[in-house]
């Protein structure tokens, strides 16, 4: 049930009045109207909706009202909304506010407006469809909906990450899991794969974060639910089964698929998931824990490299919300951990191993052990002079694992990898991050060094040749600027690289899509 309070009645405010009894769902969402123009009331009375004649301004008229999930203020005059809704927010912090600017704003005017409210309807192109359908709902909405989902769970729930999962992912889980406590669930925080990264390491053992480590032989039968969060559905980018029923989906990616579940938030404008979960701490009126603050933080400063990449207005708002929560020192511990020498020795190979065509470059790292090296290889390409685009791969038992990185405005590096790996796996991720996760099975058949060697060099070329003939596709440029030599073409077929590379899954830094 939705409780949604109109403070004031002019043009816009009565449209949304009168329409929204006939667009609510839900039958026992509610509905209360206070304006002072009394020919309005009696209007809207006769039209069955609720309306009291009072001034919307005055706060000792709101302090005798129940609290609502969201309040629209609707009048004409930008004063009077003003005044409404500053009342508005003082008496009702927790709820969704939408304003209407009115017609006579001042600098000031839209300042404060965009200081206290959610959303703000200017009266430029004020379109009550859009206040009725999007922002009214959104937030409130998702949140009530949540809840009811949660509460609907008997037995335990499973909140499960992507496979090697990274802070956004992991600050997420705990998140959801603190949520779900909240309503009377137990609730387990569970990823499939490896935390390897020596910064993620750090946050799980320095905040204490309770987390299981699942294996693909492990019995889910102890679930009676499961929730995924960053990613969108079971079986791409975890281990779980694909026909698995999920109950709860959160996630910031923009799906590449059908998406699965009872109750499904897929906020795509977002830089981090992180940023969706202290939403729902904040409408389900949760203190965070510091552990719990910290991590959602530090999820939202990796997802967005510290508010510089696909950041929007609410991870901002996320982080002001957290800050007070959170645990300076710890975090600071975080973000400067030892770096491991394996690691530096995977960022010399490919600083040493790279192949630059005009602003690409391509290395290969060979043998790893630390796949969680590959990003931090392709970050430090990137750093080079003249280089704007970045790929970075390595091979582990039957594996190849791809990062990739960009700052170029014509590159869409998820498009790219998609384009280069579809035919003989899958890829993908963020405009300016990606990566792939290559089977090379026959790897496993080899019966000597030697063997395995020649394997790895051929799979090599293959992937260096599909992603500069990716990057080569790009509408504008010239055919050939990355092939220009012999030595640059393909020198196997497509039977052979499907010998050679099998299905693809998803890297742990948050570059592939859901």
């Amino acid at each position: 049930m939705v409780f949604r309070l109109v403070l004031g009645c002019g043009t816009v405010g009565r449209q949304v009045a009168e329409q929204l009894p006939e667009r609510d769902s839900d039958e026992r969402d509610r509905l209360l109207v206070v304006t002072d123009d009394e020919s309005i009331v009696e209007a809207l009375r006769d039209g069955s909706v609720p309306a009291r004649c009072a001034d919307p301004t005055d706060p000792s008229v709101l302090a005798n009202l129940e609290a609502p999930d969201v309040v629209f203020v609707g009048s004409d005059r930008t004063d009077v909304n003003r005044a409404a809704l500053e009342s508005a927010r003082d008496r009702f912090p927790l709820a969704s506010i939408v304003a209407y600017l009115g017609g006579n704003a001042t600098a000031a005017d839209r300042t404060r407006f965009d200081e206290l409210a959610d959303h703000v309807v200017d009266a430029e192109n004020a379109m009550v469809d859009h206040v009725l359908e999007g922002s009214v709902r959104a937030s409130a909405g998702a949140a009530i909906g949540l809840r009811k989902r949660l509460t609907a769970i008997d037995g335990r729930l499973a909140v499960v990450m992507h496979d090697n999962p990274d802070p956004d992912a992991i600050a997420s889980a705990v998140a959801l899991t603190d949520i779900a406590a909240e309503v009377g669930i137990d609730a387990d925080a569970c990823y499939f794969g490896d935390i390897s990264h020596q910064e993620n390491r750090a946050m799980v053992n320095l905040l204490d974060l309770d987390l299981r480590n699942l294996s693909p032989e492990d019995s889910l039968e102890g679930y009676d639910a499961f929730a995924l969060v960053d990613h969108s559905r079971p079986g791409v980018n975890d281990q779980l089964p694909e026909e698995l029923h999920v109950a709860i989906v959160i996630d910031h990616h923009p799906p590449r698929g059908p998406v699965p579940g009872d109750f499904v938030d897929l906020r795509e404008h977002a830089g981090a998931t992180s940023t969706v979960l202290t939403e729902y701490l904040k409408r389900f009126s949760l203190e965070p824990r510091r552990a719990t603050a910290t991590a959602l933080l530090y999820g939202i400063r990796i997802d967005t490299n510290d508010f510089t990449r696909e950041v929007s207005p609410a991870d901002f708002n996320a982080a002001s919300i957290l800050w007070p929560h959170v645990d300076t020192s710890v975090l600071r511990q975080i973000e400067q951990p030892t770096v491991e020498g394996e690691t530096l020795e995977t960022i010399a190979r490919a600083i040493k191993n790279r192949i630059q065509r005009d602003s690409v470059a391509v290395a290969s790292v060979g043998r790893i052990n630390d796949r969680d090296a590959l990003p931090q290889a392709a970050d430090q390409l990137l750093s080079m002079q003249g280089v704007e685009t970045t790929l970075v791969f390595g091979f582990r038992d039957e594996m190849a694992f791809l990062s990739a990185r960009s700052r170029a405005a014509d590159v869409d590096l998820g498009e790219t990898l998609r384009d280069a790996f579809d035919r003989i796996g899958s890829a993908g991720g963020h405009a300016d991050m990606a990566g792939a996760q290559l089977e090379i099975g026959i790897l496993g058949s080899a019966d000597d060094e030697d063997e395995v060697e020649s394997i790895v060099s051929v799979v090599e070329e293959v992937i260096t040749n599909r992603f500069l003939e990716a990057i080569d596709s790009r509408p504008g440029v010239p055919v050939g600027a990355y092939t220009q030599t012999s030595e640059w073409l393909f020198t196997v077929d497509d039977e052979a690289v499907r010998s050679a590379s099998g299905s693809a899954q998803s890297e742990d830094d948050d570059e592939l899509p859901s």
